[in-house]
């Protein structure tokens, strides 16, 4: 087995299956990704101590002079204390082969939404968000207004929905909630772009309201996520750090915003970070973000 050690990565995603992660990472060189083996062994086998499952199972298929170990490579990928460690990895093919050796129920999902996740309209839609820390685009798009919003939902759903960058005509609802009501939601919006900015809490104001407008018929949280952190960037020179925020938590916090905006605005204050042009940063408050609508 070669250990790889020194690949200059353009990106890394943090993806989720049945809420456990499964880090990957990008090989510039051969052009694709590379996934955590001890993640995917995490899922596939529930064990409580996948570390070690993965080092005795390792074994065994050394001991077979198993093929698969020939496409096993080393990747310094980011630890649950925040330290980049080295961790076996396989490509998409050998992930597969993996998930073959355990047989059960869950391998088989496991692999529907391996194989698939990718060609979802999510899927590609992550993959436009990635690009936009390398790209120019997200620099020119419009701070704290409409139009800035609007630009954000056409990159990220542009060639996906036919909507994208799109006021939404049609009233909408979610969970016997009510949004904006579409006649009124131009005067709504209006009425948003004019709230001030200058502090945390107005910020967060204003990223509330918005969410209470759902101004899209779809992609609505992942464009205002991206619009809140721009806001909160120019401001205050921080981001939130997304990952720090458990997704249920969010999800509820955002649900009882409606009438009470104290425990959104505490999630994300919480969880504000200087790291405003980090890479890794970034493209973990994408994976976050998109893991909050799945």
């Amino acid at each position: 087995m070669r250990i790889l050690k020194s690949y200059i990565m353009s990106k890394v995603s943090i993806r989720f299956f049945n809420n456990k992660e499964v880090r990957a990472i990008w090989d510039d060189e051969n052009s694709k990704w590379w996934f955590s083996v001890v993640d995917v062994v995490t899922v596939l086998s529930d064990s409580s101590d996948a570390r070690n499952y993965w080092y005795v199972l390792k074994n065994r298929l050394k001991k077979a002079n198993s093929e698969l170990l020939t496409n096993c490579k080393g990747f310094k990928l980011i630890a649950p204390d925040g330290k980049k460690r080295e961790t076996d990895c396989f490509d998409s093919n050998g992930i597969v082969e993996l998930a073959k050796i355990f047989p059960n129920n869950n391998a088989l999902k496991f692999l529907d939404w391996f194989l698939y996740s990718e060609n979802t309209i999510d899927g590609q839609s992550k993959k436009k968000a990635y690009s936009l820390f390398e790209s120019n685009l997200i620099d020119e798009f419009q701070i704290g207004t409409v139009k800035g919003l609007l630009q954000i939902h056409a990159y990220l759903f542009g060639g996906l929905y036919d909507f994208a960058g799109k006021i939404r005509q049609k009233n909408i609802a979610k969970g016997g909630f009510q949004f904006a009501m579409a006649m009124f939601l131009d005067n709504t919006l209006k009425q948003i772009e004019k709230m001030p900015e200058t502090t945390f809490d107005e910020i967060a104001n204003k990223y509330v309201e918005m969410n209470i407008a759902h101004p899209f018929m779809e992609g609505n949280g992942r464009s205002t996520r991206l619009w809140l952190d721009l806001m909160l960037k120019r401001t205050l020179k921080k981001c939130a750090d997304w990952s720090k925020i458990n997704k249920n938590d969010y999800l509820n916090a955002m649900t009882e915003s409606v009438v009470d905006s104290t425990r959104i605005k505490s999630l994300i204050e919480n969880a504000l970070t200087n790291k405003i042009n980090d890479r890794e940063m970034f493209l973990k408050g994408i994976d976050y973000s998109y893991y909050y609508e799945e």
